[in-house]
């Protein structure tokens, strides 16, 4: 049974390591290339399995070669594709991100069928019988229609719209979403002003600042933490690696286990009860792992780099 599903762009990543980023009229001279699956939701699952949660996606991707890469490696991480729809004839979106050496990144992408998966092509027993849906960008639609489902399950539901939030209307999605990410400069767009007296105070409400860490806004409390100091290599996937790190160790805590025990990662029972139910939960805790899986796969290249649940334990047994 999956734990996790979550709902969004597959794609395949082209990252090409630059001495500088180009501005109009230069060169940059490119220093290596690495390729490898991508896309939000792809790495958030294959974040969530890294860390021994059971996962699953629902995206789709080509009948090309580029989207055979991409389904091959999400099944050697261990997500279930049941829900891949694979286009007949179409090209898998492919990302090339121009990475510095400061690890910053500028994305390339073509078109691509990311976005092929409808309302009509959901099925919803599966998303009612998750412990929690993540969304990332993909059609609105399709974001409210998996997101409605699976509040009306009783199935919690978190929400990174990313990049394209100013762009898209996302509202039926955000309306029932019990946790928000976005970063400093999306954020913006969510809480025009405060996020006591928004429309979100009643939800979990991340809000990532790269390498400087990240605030958690919950109806009990705002959260803070610094970050980690680390050698950044390449941000991209990074936020993604985030976004698991926080939604693991709250389903764990939820289920009254912790991520490390001996009874908490890796498995399916208990059930846990929907995330958004904080008084219970360790916000603080979530941040702190949530940042260190940040932190760790930054300290890598390529965006699908997340750091084992073994690793991230190990990391932050040397911060103390």
């Amino acid at each position: 049974m999956v734990r996790v599903l979550t709902a969004g762009h597959v794609n395949w990543d082209v990252t090409l390591r630059v001495d500088r980023l180009p501005e109009a009229d230069c060169e940059s001279a490119i220093r290596s290339q690495h390729r490898s699956g991508g896309g939000s939701a792809a790495n958030v699952a294959a974040a969530l399995a890294n860390l021994s949660l059971e996962t699953g996606l629902i995206g789709s991707v080509g009948d090309d070669d580029n989207g055979l890469l991409a389904s091959r490696e999400l099944e050697s991480a261990g997500v279930s594709l049941d829900g891949l729809r694979v286009v007949e004839g179409a090209d898998t979106a492919v990302k090339y991100l121009l990475v510095d050496d400061e690890g910053e990144v500028a994305v390339l992408g073509n078109d691509g069928v990311n976005e092929a998966v409808t309302p009509a092509d959901l099925d919803r027993d599966r998303i009612r019988s998750a412990d929690h849906v993540h969304l990332t960008s993909q059609r609105p639609e399709t974001a409210g229609a998996i997101a409605q489902t699976a509040n009306e399950a009783g199935v919690s539901v978190s929400f990174d719209p990313g990049r394209r939030l100013c762009d898209r209307d996302y509202t039926d999605a955000l309306a029932v979403a019990d946790i928000v990410f976005a970063n400093d400069q999306e954020i913006a767009s969510l809480l025009e002003d405060e996020y006591v007296g928004s429309v979100f105070d009643d939800r979990i409400v991340a809000v990532k600042y790269g390498g400087d860490g990240a605030e958690v806004h919950t109806p009990d409390g705002s959260y803070v933490h610094p970050g980690f100091d680390v050698d950044t290599v390449d941000t991209a996937g990074a936020g993604d690696a985030f976004a698991a790190g926080f939604i693991a160790t709250l389903l764990e805590q939820c289920a009254g286990t912790s991520l490390g025990s001996e009874d908490g990662a890796g498995q399916s029972e208990p059930s846990a009860p929907p995330v958004s139910s904080i008084s219970s939960v360790d916000i603080e805790r979530a941040l702190e792992f949530a940042n260190a899986c940040g932190a760790l796969t930054a300290s890598e290249e390529g965006a699908r780099s997340a750091p084992s649940l073994s690793r991230v334990t190990d990391f932050l047994s040397t911060r103390f």
